[in-house]
């Protein structure tokens, strides 16, 4: 891995999850639809420190120190380290001159990761199977991940523009 490779994977992570942040906030703004607490992820990480994966509910779980700057700077992390795997899945070609289907797609398989993962570690079962309502809670996670996509496209739109 490059230093340019890095840079390009840090720009294109943190402009894809601040499109992804941006969609949530219009979400709540206007439809009064609720995203992730992050604080919660980070308290789920920091409970998977101390060697605790799955929760029956993480809002119940002791409160973590600095739970919500934690939480905050995975969600950024992980969406620079999937922007590198994608970078690195379609190769440099794609950086130059990028094109929707391989961001679009590649951001909605990324919904894998809460389904199979940060959803049953917070309690909510696999793919939001013990929440109230699994399907609603299904297709918000699709729609954050597919923002995700158009945040990445958008962001090696941008990128190529700038090199």
């Amino acid at each position: 891995m490059t230093p340019e490779f890095i840079t390009h994977a840090l720009a294109l992570g943190i402009g894809a999850t601040l499109v992804m942040d941006i969609w949530a906030w219009f979400l709540r703004r206007f439809f009064n639809i609720p995203s992730l607490n992050y604080a919660m992820v980070g308290r789920w990480s920091g409970h998977l420190l101390r060697g605790r994966f799955r929760h029956d509910n993480i809002a119940k779980a002791e409160p973590i120190a600095g739970e919500a700057p934690l939480g905050w700077s995975l969600h950024y992390g992980i969406g620079a380290a999937l922007a590198a795997l994608l970078l690195a899945l379609t190769g440099p070609e794609w950086r130059l001159a990028p094109t929707p289907l391989p961001a679009l797609g590649f951001g909605l398989l990324t919904v894998a990761a809460p389904f199979f993962i940060l959803q049953p570690g917070l309690g909510a079962g696999i793919a939001a199977s013990k929440t109230p309502q699994p399907n609603v809670a299904r297709l918000r996670s699709l729609s954050a991940h597919a923002s995700f996509g158009v945040g990445l496209y958008l962001s090696a739109l941008l990128l190529a523009r700038l090199l």
